[in-house]
């Protein structure tokens, strides 16, 4: 079964991490997925990472969907409003589905740091590159949603699912700012039957946290011995299956405005994670007084 035959989808950030497994689910669901972001084969952005929007596309086709790889620098209006109206023009004015997972900010950060030693240059860059990104974003998919009638869905991308300090001022700001957007955007959208939720996933195992532990998803346990807690860590398909069951739903509209996560879907529509397993970040970190 494909429940998003036929739909359409733009995924920002879809580059690697989160924003490639939503991606991929979403192709195996049998949308039309637009994978943008700023790394393309011969031009990589200044994440210094060697992952492409050509080859997530590549990855969707072969999970079923279509890719269609479009390079858009989200902190250039003039790269965004280009990407929608290409969009509005091949699908016929239809975008069902819009997925924030811009970041940018892990160079810039840089952890416990107080807010007034920390590089006050980069604290605003990473609030341009992990907020301003998504408003802008959703200021060109949502009328393309309203305007074709059929509801639609955003999500926003985030790291946890309230309001508590997440180790730098910076980044907190950032990541909680993109779940109120959900919430704010849910308001004004109502109306239009079109949802917004902020869903965040647990501790993500993803390509460049392999690389910061020195392993593979091969023989990602070993990194056990450098943090123990990477033992509950989920992959990107977990995230990416948690966005593709939402966009199934025919009763999303009742989650807007809500912060949601990986672990909590897991359980509710019943899908696991790449390996069969599934971690739940929720219970660990309660249990381990996070």
């Amino acid at each position: 079964m494909k429940p998003l035959e036929g739909k359409i989808a733009v995924v920002a950030g879809a580059t690697r991490g989160a924003g490639r497994g939503i991606a991929i689910a979403l192709g195996r669901a049998g949308a039309t997925v637009y994978v943008t972001g700023r790394s393309v084969r011969g031009s990589l952005s200044d994440m210094g990472r060697s992952e492409t929007i050509d080859e997530t596309a590549e990855l969707v086709a072969a999970a079923g969907g279509q890719g269609i790889p479009v390079r858009c620098d989200y902190t250039i209006e003039d790269d965004v409003k280009a990407l929608y109206t290409r969009v509005a023009e091949e699908q016929q004015g239809r975008l069902d589905i819009q997925v924030n997972d811009i970041w940018g900010g892990d160079p810039l950060t840089v952890w416990h740091e107080p807010f007034w030693e920390h590089s006050l240059h980069n604290g605003l860059l990473i609030q341009q590159r992990g907020v301003h990104t998504h408003m802008m974003a959703s200021y060109y998919a949502a009328p393309l949603m309203i305007a074709h009638g059929s509801g639609g869905l955003i999500i926003e991308i985030t790291d946890g699912y309230d309001y508590r300090y997440r180790g730098n001022l910076y980044y907190s700001l950032a990541k909680i700012s993109v779940i109120h957007l959900a919430q704010a955007m849910a308001a004004d959208l109502r109306p239009h039957n079109i949802a917004a939720v902020a869903l965040t996933p647990g501790f993500l195992r993803s390509e460049a946290m392999l690389d910061h532990f020195g392993v593979q998803e091969s023989n990602w346990r070993e990194a056990a011995a450098q943090d123990p807690h990477f033992l509950q860590s989920e992959t990107p398909a977990l995230v990416g299956q948690a966005a593709a069951a939402l966009a199934s739903d025919p009763n999303v509209l009742a989650r807007s405005g809500q912060a949601l996560t990986s672990w909590d879907l897991s359980e509710e529509y019943g899908f696991a994670d790449a390996d069969g397993s599934r971690p739940h970040w929720g219970r660990y970190a309660a249990e381990h007084g996070f």
